[in-house]
């Protein structure tokens, strides 16, 4: 395993509808930037439902906890001068990265609303209102956007993206080192030498697990699918095992040359440190 220079390090959390959430999140992150990760990111929901929220939830993130935090901006939904006065206060708060995304139409929602209709015009739209002041995230899908046509389709809109002016990507969450490997492999090939992380995302619940999964395309390996079957409501050992597998993934993913891992926390902190105190990475 790579152990110098250390990898990029980075913990996603979502805005919460209560105060006894959003306390629990404030708690998850003091205690996850005891590990000096290299930023936190906080999500948007779909067509901007949350935006005052992820607005809220960011400022406090990067101001009280004192780790950078990237908000999540999607263009679905709202209007350029909506996204303008984002950008702005994020500017204005010192905010240096942002993930840029398509986003995800509310339902009942159909066609997309806004003025810009994919991820690379947003970006395309961030670099001409604030020059390099941010640092772009952009998403990418190892095994294919559930809306995409094709993995050829899939690849070209990545490089689309990538070139609109992206300083990085985070992939959606995977279990299988392989297609993170082969995915990385095809861009290259395409000519785009944009740093692709690892998204990561803990294994804690096998039915909430299987949901989430289907619904955002990430295939779970029929042998895990079976294992964690086999443990029932046995919540210890799915845990145990949940993150046997991924800090071995973690670990391949890493000595092959994954430049960082991006965990997606549920607002919680202990599932990602199982993984990072097995990785043995530097605090």
């Amino acid at each position: 395993m790579s152990t110098s220079p250390r990898p990029s390090i980075s913990f996603e959390f979502f805005p919460t509808k209560t105060e006894a959430g959003h306390e629990k999140l404030l708690a998850t992150a003091h205690r996850l930037a005891e590990y000096k990760p290299d930023f936190f990111s906080c999500t948007y929901g779909a067509g901007g439902s949350t935006r005052d929220r992820t607005l809220n939830t960011v400022l406090q993130l990067d101001g009280e906890v004192k780790i950078p935090t990237a908000p999540h901006l999607s263009c679905v939904g709202d209007t350029k001068a909506e996204l303008r006065e984002l950008l702005n206060v994020y500017q204005g708060a010192g905010i240096q990265r942002i993930v840029a995304l398509r986003g995800d139409l509310p339902s009942g929602m159909g066609m997309a609303s806004g003025e810009l209709r994919y991820a690379n015009e947003l970006v395309e739209f961030i670099r001409a209102e604030t020059g390099d002041h941010f640092h772009i995230e952009i998403a990418a899908y190892p095994e294919m956007h559930p809306q995409a046509r094709n993995f050829e389709d899939d690849l070209a809109n990545f490089v689309r993206k990538a070139r609109a002016g992206a300083d990085s990507a985070i992939t959606q969450y995977f279990f299988n080192a392989d297609c993170y490997f082969y995915f990385v492999e095809r861009v290259r090939k395409l000519g785009v030498d944009t740093p692709i992380v690892p998204g990561i995302m803990p294994i804690t619940n096998y039915s909430k697990l299987a949901r989430f999964s289907d619904a955002c395309g990430a295939e779970i390996p029929r042998w895990v699918r079976k294992q964690l079957e086999a443990y029932g409501d046995d919540m210890a050992s799915i845990q145990a095992f949940g993150t046997q597998v991924i800090s071995e993934m973690c670990e391949e993913l890493l000595a092959g040359g994954a430049p960082g891992l991006h965990f997606y926390t549920l607002n919680q902190a202990e599932p990602s440190l199982a993984v990072w105190h097995n990785l043995k990475l530097a605090r």
